[in-house]
């Protein structure tokens, strides 16, 4: 566009302001302009120089500013030029404090729901937006729930955490990293700056004792390999679909979620496999599981039991699958002080301690993520022949035997 009318200062009347419509930049003089865009409006506009560098200021639209208001706001500019301040730099400071006051109306409560939503699409296991949510509600919310966010500091998050560290080490460190989140998250959305208070490295490190020497490593209980074969006749003593559940669980080293979930449509029984789907697993990712000869025996068994079309494990309500606490109920029934989840470990420490089966093989059955990276890289196949060979001996060694077959058990061999 031309600028035009640069001469002389205070050349533009009132009139010629309200009746300018060609698109162009018109100079009142002094750095102080009015432009004009093809669309026909008008706002204003002051050029001064800094240091050699052009800037560009606008002033407002017309006719909100009129003439004389914006020969104004130009004149207090230059004065502010002369005096060393570079107005634009003042503006933009202003408007961010401007910002930093408007959030202090902003709550920790606000923030934690907001983080919630806007993560809850990415957590695999929808318990975690209530676990979220419960953990907040009960320890942060009494402390700093209705405090702006902007003005929470180290001391809050001491008042929250310290009381009952020693006592509850695990579950105020999740807290600990959750609030350290959502003040991260709050900071981004410039509703708080500098340090996060909740940050542990370097910082809250320093006032709390580390886990390491507090917490109590805790296990799920599992029962020992070696008892494995009576404890499964028991099991199969049992009677009801979650008994078989169980039984189904331990023979394919799988959890109980991944079990009680489970539909016809995930097995092949020609090719003895069973394919849980991404959305059904832990890690979000497709895992293959062999059956073994016991498990496709169960399976056959469950299909004369079993009144619903898509559940192999259905529960008492038509379309739904069993609960959890069924299964932990016939493990009670038994008198048996061990987990579901402890069965897994029981195959693990039995894969590790008396087969000659490598260590990947079976973190690849019990679906566990591959903590290198480069060893994941590298790692494309999932070992499903070798695996089936495994299974199999697992199966097998869960079974009674006499003496001299569980002599021999304690060395089985890979199958070339």
């Amino acid at each position: 566009m031309a600028e035009r009318n640069m001469g002389r200062a205070h050349k533009l009347s009132p009139l010629q302001v309200k009746n300018l419509s060609k698109a162009g930049r018109y100079g009142d003089g002094a750095g102080l302009m009015l432009n004009v865009t093809t669309g026909g409006s008008k706002s204003w506009i002051f050029r001064y120089m800094i240091s050699g560098r052009d800037h560009w200021m606008g002033l407002g639209p017309y006719p909100d500013v009129g003439l004389a208001e914006a020969r104004e706001l130009a004149t207090e500019n230059r004065k502010k030029i002369r005096n060393g301040i570079d107005p634009l730099e003042e503006r933009e400071s202003r408007a961010a404090e401007d910002r930093a006051n408007s959030a202090k109306a902003v709550t920790f409560d606000w923030c934690a729901q907001q983080y919630i939503e806007a993560h809850r699409p990415t957590w695999s296991n929808p318990k975690h937006a209530e676990q979220w949510a419960s953990t907040l509600r009960t320890y942060a919310a009494p402390i700093i729930g209705k405090l702006d966010v902007s003005r929470i500091e180290t001391s809050h998050i001491m008042k929250i955490l310290e009381p009952e560290w020693l006592t509850k080490t695990e579950t105020l460190s999740r807290l600990r990293g959750r609030i350290e989140r959502i003040l991260d998250w709050a900071t981004v959305r410039k509703y708080r700056t500098g340090e996060n208070p909740a940050r542990l490295k370097g910082h809250l490190e320093a006032l709390l004792p580390p886990r390491s020497r507090l917490k109590v490593e805790k296990h799920f209980t599992a029962l020992p390999y070696a008892e494995m074969a009576p404890f499964m006749t028991d099991l199969r003593k049992q009677e009801g679909i979650a008994a078989k559940a169980c039984e189904f669980a331990i023979l394919t080293a799988a959890r109980s979620g991944e079990v009680r979930g489970a539909t016809w449509s995930e097995i092949d029984m020609d090719a003895a496999l069973w394919t849980i789907p991404a959305e059904r697993m832990k890690a979000a990712r497709e895992h293959r599981v062999t059956l073994s000869k016991e498990a496709l025996s169960l399976l056959r068994t469950m299909q004369e039991l079993s009144t619903d079309p898509q559940l192999i494990f259905p529960g008492r309500d038509a379309g739904r699958p069993l609960s959890d606490m069924s299964l932990t109920a016939v493990l009670k029934r038994m008198k048996r002080p061990v987990t579901m989840h402890g069965f897994r470990s029981s195959f693990r420490d039995w894969a590790a301690e008396i087969s000659n089966y490598p260590k990947e093989m079976a973190d690849m059955a019990l679906a566990h993520k591959v903590a290198d990276k480069v060893e994941a890289a590298y790692r494309r196949g999932d070992m499903v022949q070798k695996r089936r060979a495994m299974m199999q001996d697992w199966a097998d060694y869960c079974e009674v035997k006499d003496a001299e077959e569980n002599e021999a058990q304690e060395e089985p061999q890979i199958a070339e």
